[in-house]
């Protein structure tokens, strides 16, 4: 038995193998009774606590722990074999990369915890909407310098020359560059978005033919919700080539109606009309003050009534024209007021 465990397999002896993947299974089963641990014990006391943020922690980590655990089983298991002075190095500097970037996967994910527990409440606190719409791109700079970093750190621990490549990627973004014009075009225009701010997130607004709401401004793109329900993506170029309507920031809603009334109403009839609408305007709470009615035309078969007024921001502008508009005719109805419709009146000889 001892022959057989000396014997030489692969520039190792057998009983050097067995030793190894002794290393890697123990590894594996210790990740995978840490991971049942943490799922039957330690999230169960974390819900029990008064703050959120451990079981953000415990949720967010839980994942690069026990995969760290699987890849040092691996490096140990690896290290007590020898196979040659290149394949060692060559694989030395893969567990190194794939070490350092699980480490990021986990300083990521406690940096996203932190920020999801204590900075996100107070951006929903603030008044302002512009940090509530910064929050999602912030998030993900960061997320992306970090793993920038770690990749940058795994491959200088790996040997690597990073200066020679972050050169090299330099002249190659210049020419990436050159040929992404419409990207870096969109994202100029994002920051304008934020810098102008000339709408917030759940604004209505009106772009190049697009009306619908605010959903997403991203750093390239913006969503918007059609008000037939669709999720259209516009690209933030189109905000520095084309007018934006915001239709939310009206200071309210103008209406305006021609009334006609037929020939046969007396002089007094046409002013208790004028007298009725601003009445009936201004007793409506939706409505602003500010109403406006004039005698203005002489048709073909009507003699016109313009009617102008304001629905307030806050008022239901369907339901408040509805109102009106009820009331108008329930009252001219009483008052015997005749809207006029096309006629022709022939006289023969």
């Amino acid at each position: 038995m001892k022959e057989y465990l000396y014997q030489d397999f692969y520039g190792n002896k057998i009983q050097e193998w067995l030793v190894a993947f002794g290393i890697l299974i123990g590894s594996i089963i210790v990740a995978k009774l840490l991971y049942w641990v943490i799922g039957k014990y330690v999230k169960k006391a974390t819900a029990k606590t008064k703050t959120g943020l451990d079981d953000l922690l415990v949720d967010q980590l839980e994942e690069p722990v026990v995969y760290g655990i699987g890849i040092l089983g691996f490096y140990f298991a690896f290290n007590h074999l020898s196979f040659g002075e290149n394949v060692d190095n060559f694989f030395t500097h893969v567990f190194t990369v794939t070490f350092i970037l699980n480490v990021t996967w986990l300083l990521v994910r406690t940096l996203d915890s932190l920020i999801e527990e204590y900075v996100v409440p107070l951006v929903e606190k603030s008044e302002s909407d512009l940090d509530d719409q910064l929050m999602p791109i912030v998030r993900k700079l960061v997320k992306a310098l970090l793993w920038t970093l770690g990749i940058i750190i795994g491959l200088n621990n790996a040997g690597f020359d990073v200066a020679a490549l972050i050169a090299g990627l330099g002249i190659g973004g210049l020419a990436l560059a050159l040929a992404a014009q419409d990207t870096v075009k969109n994202i100029f225009g994002g920051i304008m978005v934020y810098v102008d701010k000339p709408f917030r997130l759940q604004d209505r607004i009106n772009v190049n033919g697009h009306d619908g709401f605010v959903e997403e401004v991203g750093i390239r793109s913006t969503r918007i919700r059609t008000l037939q329900g669709r999720q259209i993506t516009i690209p933030n170029g189109q905000f520095s080539d084309n007018a934006i309507e915001n239709i939310t920031r009206e200071p309210s809603r103008k209406i305006v109606l021609n009334l006609g009334l037929t020939y046969e109403t007396p002089p007094e009839g046409m002013e208790k009309a004028m007298e009725m609408l601003k009445e009936i305007a201004g007793n409506h709470e939706s409505a602003e003050d500010d109403v406006l009615v004039s005698f203005n035309s002489w048709g073909d078969f009507a003699m016109g009534i313009l009617f102008i007024y304001y629905i307030k921001p806050e008022g239901d502008i369907l339901q408040t024209q509805t109102d009106i508009n009820m009331e108008i005719l329930r009252k001219f109805n009483n008052e015997g007021l005749e809207f006029a419709y096309p006629t022709q009146t022939i006289y023969r000889k």
